[in-house]
């Protein structure tokens, strides 16, 4: 064997031998990832929400394959990670509890737009030591992407959730917007990146189709208006990640109801 060969196999059984066997995550967004990255048997925990069906961003049956946890750092401890995955809103005493006993901690944050959610699958790839995995994941990324790509001219819209909440710019969900061949019109009402947007003010603004929860009832008003609504499922809201080829797919096919 080529002494150059030797030295490449020897560098792989390194990064094989230091890649981390006993995954946490705490944080559903990264669940998703996690279970797309990683081996199956390097994942020794995953957050209940991905286990709960109303919050899950992922397949149920695949999240329901591994241990949950809620998020103590007793329970997390007790699962005896050499990984943890935290995201923003992992408590601050948990991960605390994490460094004082030196548990290595991967903290993910909110990605605002595809290229920060492909850097995190990357990120999250590499500290399981599988780049390739992430490499994969990205590509299928990129692949739904294309095919959701819609060059025609942009038709204004906004997406509400039940609540009434409204992704603007600057947010992820805004650019798969864009991307799909629609005209985000938080700006337009005067919203910012995530605001509330009462139905009276959205009645009163320029005329859009509104991407609303199809499981959700609509607002007796907006059905006397006629304004086009196109359903969407709200739980691609979520997260990035593995979601967005689930997005802009869902997506893509609102825009083309309206053709």
């Amino acid at each position: 064997m080529r002494a150059s060969s030797a030295l490449a196999l020897l560098l792989l059984a390194g990064a094989a031998a230091a890649a981390p066997q006993r995954i946490v995550s705490m944080n559903p967004c990264a669940d998703a990832i996690l279970a797309e990255v990683a081996a199956p048997r390097q994942i020794a925990g995953i957050s209940h929400w991905s286990q709960d069906p109303r919050g899950t961003s992922m397949d149920l049956a695949l999240a329901r394959r591994f241990p949950r946890h809620f998020g103590t750092a007793e329970e997390v401890l007790r699962l005896a990670p050499d990984l943890v995955i935290a995201g923003a809103h992992t408590p601050g005493a948990t991960r605390a509890a994490l460094a004082r006993l030196g548990v290595p901690v991967l903290l993910v944050g909110v990605p605002g737009s595809v290229a920060e959610s492909k850097a995190e699958v990357r990120a999250i790839a590499t500290a399981v030591g599988r780049p390739e995995a992430g490499e994969a994941l990205v590509a299928r990324i990129d692949r739904a992407i294309a095919a959701a790509r819609h060059t025609g001219p942009p038709v204004p819209a906004v997406l509400r959730t039940p609540a009434g909440v409204v992704p603007g710019e600057g947010t992820l969900a805004g650019e798969l917007m864009g991307l799909a061949g629609f005209r985000n019109a938080a700006a337009e009402l005067g919203l910012s990146q995530w605001d509330i947007l009462p139905v009276e003010r959205l009645l009163l603004g320029p005329p859009v189709v509104l991407l609303a929860d199809p499981s959700a009832a609509l607002h007796p008003a907006l059905g006397r208006a006629r304004m086009p609504v196109v359903p969407f499922d709200m739980q691609l809201l979520n997260c990035g990640g593995p979601v967005i080829i689930r997005a802009a797919a869902a997506l893509a096919d609102a825009r083309a109801k309206l053709e």
